[in-house]
C-alpha cells in the first residue's frame, strides 16, 4: 500500500457520522440536511434534453481534451463573465470530470515531492486540498481565515522562507465555508508573489456564480491577470464547475483554464489518469455554459432563502450574509461538535461542525465554535431548519 495513505485525515462527513453515533433523531420530525453542499434546485430541462438526445454518443470514446465545441463554449463564457480579452480554447482550456477530481489530480501533476515541498491553502478549507498535497508527497501548510482577517487567509502570516518552499497555493474564492471573496487587488498581489517565488496559483472558483448583487459578481484570478495586461495567465489556473452554477452535481462537468504550459503538463497527466468526460455530458455542458437565464434564476432563489433565514436569525445567532456562495458560517458561544450532535438528536437537522473543516495552526483551530450550514434545500425546508436551530439554541 502507498504509505502516504496513512497520513490522510478522516473526511468531515465520516467524522460527522461518528459524532452522531448513539444519538437518535426524533422520528416525528422530517430530517433536514444542511451539512452537505449538494445543490438541490432543479437541473435545467434544456440541458437534460440535450444529454438525452445524445445518449447514442456512449458508443464513442471521449478524448482527454474534450470536443472542440466544448472548449470554445468554455472560452467564450470565461471571456464574457470575467471581461477577458482572449482565451485560447486549444491551449488554455481543459474540460474535467468535475472539479473535485481535478483539484486533487492537479497536485499530483505539478508538485515535485520532497521534504521541503509546501502546498498552501486557506484554513478552514475544502478537504481535497489537504489530501491532494499529502498524496503528492508535499506538506500541507494552512493559512488561517479569522474574523480579524475578514474571513480571508491571513497571507501576512506566511514568511518569505515559506513562500520560497511553496510549490502550489490553493485559493478558494468565494470561500468554502466562509463565503468570503478575494478582491481583485489582493489577487494581483498573490500573482506577483507567485511569480517572484515561482509557485502555481490554483483558484477554486466553483461558487463564483452564486452572489447577491447582479452588478458586482466576484472577480476571478484570470480577470486579475488580464487587468495587469497579462493574457498568458502565467503561473495561474482556475477551476470552474457546473455543479453549483447550473445545479448539475451529478453531471461531473467542469474545466481548468489558464497558463498553457501548466495545462499542457496537466493534460499529459490526465491522458494516463483516464478521466475524460463522456461526449453526451460534454454536449449538455455546452448548452449550460451558453445560457445565463437559468443561472440568474438560481441566484434569485438563493437570495430568497438567505433573506428568509437571516431574518429569523437576526439578533439570535451570531451570523452574517456571506459575500457569495450558499453557506452560512455562524459563530457559537459553545462547542460546535456538541451543538451539532444536540441539534441532530433533538431536531433531526444536520449541520457540519466548523472544526471538522480546519486544522490547528498558530495555536488555534479557526473553524472551532462555527457551523457550516448549506442553504441548498427547498426554501420551506431552510426556513423550517432555521426555526429548529433557534429552538435548539433556546433549549441550551
Amino acid at each position: 500500500m502507498n504509505p502516504l495513505l496513512q497520513q490522510l485525515n478522516p473526511y468531515p462527513f465520516e467524522r460527522l457520522r461518528q459524532l452522531f453515533e448513539g444519538a437518535t433523531a426524533p422520528a416525528d420530525r422530517t430530517p433536514i440536511s444542511l451539512s452537505i453542499g449538494e445543490p438541490r434546485h432543479a437541473a435545467p430541462d434544456f440541458v437534460l434534453a440535450e444529454i438525452a438526445a445524445n445518449l447514442h454518443r456512449l458508443s464513442n470514446y471521449p478524448s482527454t481534451a474534450g470536443i472542440p465545441e466544448l472548449r470554445q463554449a468554455i472560452a467564450a463564457w470565461l471571456q464574457r463573465r470575467f471581461c477577458l480579452p482572449g482565451v485560447d480554447p486549444e491551449r488554455q482550456v481543459l474540460p474535467v470530470s468535475g472539479t473535485r477530481e481535478a483539484l486533487f489530480a492537479f497536485a499530483q501533476a505539478v508538485v515535485s515531492p520532497g521534504p521541503d515541498a509546501l502546498v498552501m491553502s486557506p484554513n478552514p478549507f475544502y478537504q481535497i486540498y489537504e489530501g491532494a498535497a499529502l498524496l503528492a508527497g508535499a506538506t500541507p501548510h494552512v493559512i488561517n481565515c479569522t474574523a480579524e482577517s475578514g474571513l480571508l487567509p491571513d497571507f501576512t502570516s506566511v514568511t518569505d522562507a515559506q513562500w520560497q518552499r511553496c510549490q502550489l497555493l490553493y485559493l478558494c474564492s468565494p470561500g468554502n465555508p466562509t463565503g468570503a471573496v478575494l478582491p481583485l487587488a489582493q489577487l494581483q498581489q498573490l500573482i506577483a508573489l507567485a511569480r517572484e517565488h515561482n509557485f502555481i496559483l490554483a483558484s477554486d472558483e466553483c461558487y463564483s456564480e452564486i452572489y447577491f448583487d447582479e452588478n458586482a459578481p466576484p472577480p476571478g484570478l484570470l480577470q486579475a491577470c488580464a487587468a495587469m495586461g497579462d493574457t498568458d495567465y502565467r503561473n495561474c489556473v482556475v477551476f470552474h464547475s457546473l455543479s453549483k452554477r447550473s445545479n448539475l452535481p451529478g453531471l461531473r462537468s467542469g474545466f481548468v483554464a489558464g497558463d498553457a504550459d501548466i495545462l499542457r503538463a496537466f493534460s499529459l497527466y490526465r491522458t494516463y489518469h483516464g478521466c475524460a468526460m463522456p461526449v453526451h455530458h460534454q454536449l449538455g455542458s455546452i448548452a449550460a455554459w451558453n445560457d445565463e437565464a437559468h443561472v440568474r434564476a438560481n441566484r434569485e432563489l438563493y437570495r430568497e432563502k438567505f433573506a428568509a433565514v437571516l431574518a429569523l436569525f437576526a439578533g439570535k445567532l451570531d451570523v452574517a450574509a456571506p459575500d457569495a456562495g450558499f453557506y452560512l458560517w455562524p459563530r457559537l458561544d459553545s462547542s460546535d461538535t456538541a451543538f451539532a450532535r444536540q441539534l441532530y438528536a433533538s431536531e433531526n437537522v444536520s449541520v457540519l461542525p466548523g472544526s471538522f473543516l480546519a486544522r490547528e495552526a498558530n495555536g488555534i483551530n479557526p473553524g472551532a465554535n462555527h457551523l457550516r450550514m448549506a442553504l441548498v434545500a427547498e426554501p420551506e425546508q431552510c426556513v423550517d431548519a432555521a426555526r429548529r436551530i433557534l429552538r435548539c439554541l433556546d433549549s441550551l
